[in-house]
């Protein structure tokens, strides 16, 4: 027995040696091993970092390398902090809920640009078919653009289409948007505008106005009524402006006769989420997606995609509680 328990102590005491020399044994393998690959696109928040930078004025005339590079012009927004870009997929027909989809409604290829002091960010929203999806993939992989959503604005649609949420910095905001325009190119997106913006919806905008508290807009076709975050939402080190990546969306599509499809999106804070996913079924929406945009925002975001259908005017009142039970104010 005694024998058996010496026997037992040497092992045990030749455990740590016999690790030390495995680990130096492997050492050289592990030197010659390649690193994690790294996405080099986003900005990890920095603990104990100064307040974030805040966006700096531009105007279109600094974004003209960027427009060439994409192939179109762009518009400025966010009292002239954010120049953003459009690619509508016209060339998509997809139908959802036996609907029609206008592009304006949720075909809606969207890309931003901020300039900081310290670089220039590109965040958006792109619209993919499904057999488009793992080759833009892989664009964006060999561009340096990151994806932080791959997720859904529809219910059985067809055919299949999905939304890729893309994020970069970098010094120079030519060279993320000759990226963009080089992966957007393993699609069909549209490389010109091909119609103009309809001006008008045959929809009582004002009722609608009325009941969700805001100003809406027409766009491509859509009446779009808008709401932004009250917090600053940062991003890393950086202040995003009001709406970038944070907006409450509610878009009515004319049905004909006062009715209108809505294809939503609400900004969340944890703790919102579920009087909002609440709020949505009482007013007899259909929930899409539960997901996040960013990867490394503060406060921290989720956002849910709703559709519903019905007289757009009754729709707008049965949505107000959704709205109100969010940190959010009519966009400006």
């Amino acid at each position: 027995m005694i024998a058996a328990h010496r026997q037992q102590d040497a092992a045990q005491a030749g455990t740590p040696r016999r690790r030390v020399l495995t680990a130096a044994a492997l050492a050289p393998v592990l030197a010659a091993a390649p690193a994690p690959a790294r996405a080099l696109s986003v900005r990890e928040p920095e603990a104990g970092s100064a307040a974030p930078s805040a966006p700096v004025q531009t105007s279109l005339a600094d974004w003209s390398g960027v427009a060439q590079a994409l192939g179109r012009e762009g518009d400025m927004k966010q009292n002239n902090m954010m120049y953003h870009t459009a690619f509508p997929r016209y060339d998509l027909r997809v139908v959802s809920r036996g609907i029609v989809v206008q592009p304006g409604l949720a075909l809606g290829t969207n890309v931003s640009f901020v300039r900081y002091p310290d670089g220039s960010l590109m965040m958006g929203d792109v619209v993919v078919s499904e057999p488009e999806l793992q080759g833009f993939s892989d664009a964006l992989h060999a561009n340096e653009i990151s994806q932080t959503a791959i997720h859904k604005h529809l219910l059985s649609q067809s055919p299949d289409v999905w939304w890729i949420h893309i994020h970069a910095h970098g010094d120079d905001p030519d060279t993320l948007a000759r990226g963009l325009r080089a992966s957007l190119d393993r699609t069909n997106t549209p490389s010109e505008p091909t119609t103009p913006q309809q001006q008008s919806v045959d929809l009582d905008t004002a009722g609608i106005d009325a009941a969700l508290g805001t100003k809406g807009i027409v766009d491509h076709g859509i009446y779009r009524s808008i709401f932004v975050r009250r917090e600053t939402v940062t991003d890393g080190t950086w202040a995003l402006p009001p709406g970038l990546g944070s907006t409450s969306a509610f878009s009515f599509q004319s049905l004909g006769g006062g009715r209108a499809a809505v294809s939503g999106d609400c900004a969340m804070t944890a703790g919102e989420v579920q009087d909002v996913l609440g709020a949505l079924r009482q007013a007899g929406a259909q929930l899409v997606e539960l997901h996040n945009h960013g990867l490394t925002d503060e406060p921290r975001l989720f956002f849910t995609h709703f559709w519903a259908e019905g007289d757009a005017v009754t729709l707008a009142h049965a949505l107000r509680p959704a709205v109100a039970a969010t940190n959010v104010v009519a966009a400006g």
